[in-house]
């Protein structure tokens, strides 16, 4: 008789209530401070990556102007260097079947690993950042920027000749930029640059 008394006594059940609905909140809370801490870390890493994608499109600035000037551009301020100045000039006035041995018209052309110069042509230094960048493709035009030959001819124009098609010359370069503190910050580009 004791223990059926004991079964249907219920000053405990308010315990189990609470307890139960204790561990239903510590759940929500322990799910809201996950959630919070992902989306702190999210933002962090977006903010990361943004910064280093902007080195990256500085590094395309600066490979550009050194195209323009058919690779003899100094910039300013910046830590730059080129490694293989003569792989470089034959690669901006040359295509690709054309570029001497040694200068990536390879497979693996288009591969920059950080730690081997011979994989890139030009490296500039952006703050915290250091971007690489390599020309991987080159068809070659008709329109350089010469400067002797900027806006100017070495013929006048009479009425019967013949205007040569312009045609430019188009440039496919890799860039890979990395924090230069933290080497798991980096992002890499494509870049297709007419000049």
């Amino acid at each position: 008789m004791k223990f059926t008394k004991v079964i249907k006594d219920e000053s405990g059940i308010a315990l189990v209530i609470v307890l139960l609905l204790s561990a239903v909140a510590l759940m929500m809370m322990s799910a809201l401070i996950y959630m919070t801490l992902t989306g702190t870390q999210v933002a962090g890493m977006q903010g990361r990556y943004s910064n280093v994608l902007e080195a990256g499109m500085g590094g395309v600035s600066a490979a550009t102007q050194l195209i323009a000037s058919g690779g003899a551009a100094t910039l300013n301020n910046v830590n730059e260097t080129i490694p293989n100045n003569a792989c470089l000039a034959a690669k901006l006035v040359n295509s690709t079947a054309n570029w001497p041995a040694g200068c990536g018209a390879s497979s693996k052309s288009w591969i920059i690993n950080s730690t081997d110069n011979a994989t890139y042509d030009m490296s500039v230094d952006l703050g915290n950042y250091r971007v690489y960048t390599k020309v991987v493709d080159t068809i070659a035009g008709n329109t350089g920027g010469v400067p002797g030959l900027v806006k100017t001819g070495v013929v006048s124009s009479n009425t019967g000749d013949v205007p040569v098609a312009s045609r430019p010359s188009v440039y496919t370069m890799e860039v890979l930029s990395q924090s230069q503190t933290n080497p798991s910050e980096r992002s890499r580009l494509s870049v297709i640059y007419e000049y």
